[in-house]
């Protein structure tokens, strides 16, 4: 991709009214558009990095047997109704009425759908278990839409859901859930703590939420920072100082921390409200038990941010940066530095390596630098004049300072190697 034909500029200054870093650098670098607070559009190269973040949730979702499918947000009243929610609800569903008068609202969750809908697939005991799951947007009318994309009116969201024979099978699933949603944050680039916390209406037991410390976070953990068993401080018995009620080794820490995702065992609450059953061996009716695991991409990319930036941009992870290599080109009144920037972006292109080529001519060396670490791409390779001299490219990772010079054969080598 041309830099000069890029849609979404870099901004000089911080937009005035975002205080958490992620809003403000995905503003700046131009990733992100606000519309409001609590929405944003994604521009291109926000886009790709949200691509890039929802294939990696694809493939560990299709790992364990899940099946993407998408569902409407408008949501008829009636349904909710069943399941109780439609009231509990009520402080963060967006509810009007259409044209003819009827209730309907936007859907902050999908249990409700798809327990509905699995009352046309899930029928025998032969029919189970089976996973299916949706990256779709989510509408919640939260009354502190605030830390830029952390906490969102309209957001993207992973949601799977599961159905069982019973506990047993539901535990079963829950543990590959669990496997499959560290992989997620590990590939990532996040450390992250699995916490205990509350099942709320649930369950009695712990379900578990994906934390990564941040200083932008809206949540509080107890955790060890030696075995990393860690607890919501909702529910935690833990003390701060205490020693570790796991590996006794180490003393309890604290800290604010942002959730990234989260894991439920629904029981048969949803299956029993829409008479979702099944008839087992002996042709006994049952209900159906029921997983729900939601991750926010939207959200993950914001933390991402907050976890990888300095003073002077976003340091991207590779596995989800918006392209591998930044290619620039120094303006210079020698046609052999054009030339040359041009031949090497289109052997990178021939080499399938996701490029951005700075090639605009009106911008200066420095300002295409500030932009490259405000972007923040892992590579960068620079041609110009002093490297042409050199006979090679200047190659810097932009989660190190020093630079050096290579050919151009070395170059491709590292930027295609990973």
């Amino acid at each position: 991709m041309r830099q000069s034909e890029l849609f979404g500029k870099t901004l000089r200054e911080d937009p005035k009214d975002e205080i958490a870093a992620n809003a403000r650098l995905l503003e700046r670098a131009g990733f992100v558009y606000k519309t409001m607070a609590g929405a944003y559009d994604y521009l291109p190269l926000g886009f790709r990095v949200l691509e890039k973040i929802n294939a990696v949730i694809r493939q560990e979702m299709e790992a364990i047997g899940g099946q993407e499918l998408l569902l409407t947000a408008l949501q008829p009243k009636e349904r909710w109704m069943k399941s109780g929610r439609w009231d509990t609800l009520a402080e963060i569903m967006y509810r009007f009425k259409d044209h003819s008068g009827r209730e309907v609202g936007l859907a902050a969750t999908h249990e409700e759908p798809l327990a509905e809908i699995a009352t046309r697939s899930i029928f025998s005991h032969k029919d189970l278990p089976i996973a299916v799951y949706q990256i779709q947007t989510k509408f919640r009318d939260e009354p502190r839409a605030k830390s830029g994309l952390i906490r969102g009116r309209e957001f993207l969201m992973k949601d799977l859901y599961s159905f069982h024979r019973d506990e047993r099978d539901l535990e079963r699933f829950y543990a590959k859930a669990d496997q499959a949603y560290q992989k997620v944050f590990k590939r990532a680039g996040l450390e992250f703590f699995v916490t205990e916390a509350s099942g709320g209406t649930f369950t009695k037991q712990f379900t578990h939420e994906y934390q990564v410390l941040s200083d932008a976070g809206e949540d509080h953990i107890l955790y060890c920072p030696r075995c990393r068993y860690a607890q919501n401080q909702e529910i935690t018995t833990m003390r701060l100082g205490t020693k570790c009620p796991k590996c006794g080794k180490a003393a309890i820490q604290a800290g604010k921390a942002v959730e990234v995702g989260n894991i439920f065992k629904l029981g048969t609450k949803f299956s029993s409200a829409f008479g979702l059953a099944y008839a087992d061996e002996r042709g006994e009716r049952k209900p159906v038990w029921m997983g729900s695991y939601g991750i926010g991409p939207g959200r993950l990319m914001a933390t991402i941010v907050e976890a990888n930036h300095d003073g002077r941009g976003i340091v991207w992870p590779e596995a989800v940066a918006p392209y591998r290599a930044h290619l620039i080109e120094i303006r210079s009144v020698m046609q052999k530095v054009k030339s040359q920037a041009e031949t090497l972006y289109k052997k990178l292109l021939a080499r399938r390596v996701e490029v951005l080529y700075d090639d605009r001519d009106e911008k200066s060396a420095g300002e295409k630098f500030a932009d490259a670490d405000l972007i923040g791409i892992p590579w960068r390779a620079v041609i110009s004049e002093k490297t042409i001299a050199k006979k090679g490219v200047e190659v810097k990772r932009r989660s190190e300072e020093k630079s050096s010079v290579v050919s151009v054969e070395k170059l491709l080598k590292m930027v295609t190697t990973k």
